[in-house]
């Protein structure tokens, strides 16, 4: 959003289903906390598509719903999915054709721990915790090419097909480094020593942009290292650029040592903006009115400060 050209920006509400409908409101209150001190104003407009509405309708949302929400600034999304629905759908019936329709290629996840938050590393503080996870949101193990064949017999197989392509890799390797421009480093979090192809060829795309930065370092760490790291050394991670699967997994943990999975913030960012960007909350929270005024705190903390956002 260029908040220089634009003071009123409209919001499409998708609570979706579930902990969407507890923690969609709490959001709202922090939008409102943001947009009363920096001085514009949000217009929100509520969907009712999600599990639920597949229930009544037997779709997650109408045929027109995508050039409908098309219209709006941004998105904001709750949770998708109920127990008695076929847990398969709601990603290809609704967030994954939210992000493909809409080129939202950026997954942007930011793992800090906000000072009042009390984390599960007893001794990392907020200056220990601050990084990003930039994972490749609309190619790579997600794409769903593959099927079943024959589930029944002992013969029976089941494929899912990676898809990794040039454009896809060099867009987001390319937004990491210009974002890492802003902060630190980038570090290429992979595992091409048994993947040989796909991620060895993501690997060689990733460097190749890492040439045009020469003011940004740059580094390559095995998925499994990085996981104990998150952990033991978060302190050392700043920007990350990884795949759709890892970025996956590793953000819900980067979300679990800053106290709670409620508190990882997830934005499907189309950043030429010919689409709107999706945000959503990476897991919902048992704890949400507790974070939700501490974070609130912390915003006006930082306004006041002129503290500029990274």
């Amino acid at each position: 959003m260029n908040m220089a050209n634009k003071n009123t920006y409209k919001i499409a509400v998708i609570p979706g289903d579930g902990i969407g409908l507890e923690i969609v409101p709490a959001g709202i209150k922090v939008l409102n906390a943001a947009a009363a001190g920096l001085g514009f104003k949000l217009q929100y407009e509520e969907f009712p598509y999600g599990a639920g509405y597949y229930k009544q309708t037997g779709t997650f949302m109408p045929e027109d719903a995508l050039g409908e929400l098309q219209a709006f600034d941004a998105l904001y999304f709750g949770a998708v999915g109920l127990p008695d629905v076929d847990d398969t759908l709601p990603a290809k019936l609704f967030t994954f054709k939210v992000r493909t329709s809409f080129d939202q290629y950026v997954n942007y996840r930011p793992a800090r721990l906000l000072p009042g938050i009390e984390g599960p590393l007893r001794n990392k503080t907020p200056q220990d915790i601050d990084f990003v996870v930039i994972r490749e949101n609309t190619e790579g193990e997600f794409v769903q090419s593959g099927g079943i064949v024959r589930p029944e017999f002992p013969e029976g197989m089941a494929t899912d097909m990676s898809i990794f392509t040039r454009k896809g890799i060099e867009r987001i390797a390319h937004y990491s480094f210009q974002l890492a421009r802003r902060r630190k480093h980038v570090t290429n979090i992979t595992k091409s020593n048994t993947l040989i192809h796909s991620l060895a060829y993501w690997d060689r795309i990733v460097e190749q942009v890492s040439i045009n930065y020469s003011d940004v370092e740059y580094r390559k760490m095995y998925v499994d290292n990085a996981s104990a790291n998150f952990v033991l050394h978060p302190e050392i991670f700043d920007v990350i650029v990884t795949t759709n699967f890892i970025g996956d997994v590793l953000s819900d943990l980067g979300g679990a040592i800053t106290g709670s999975l409620g508190l990882g913030p997830s934005g499907n960012i189309n950043p030429e903006k010919k689409y709107p960007s999706m945000f959503e909350p990476i897991h919902g929270s048992a704890k949400t009115g507790q974070i939700t005024d501490t974070i609130i705190k912390n915003l006006e903390s930082a306004m006041e400060d002129n503290v500029p956002n990274r």
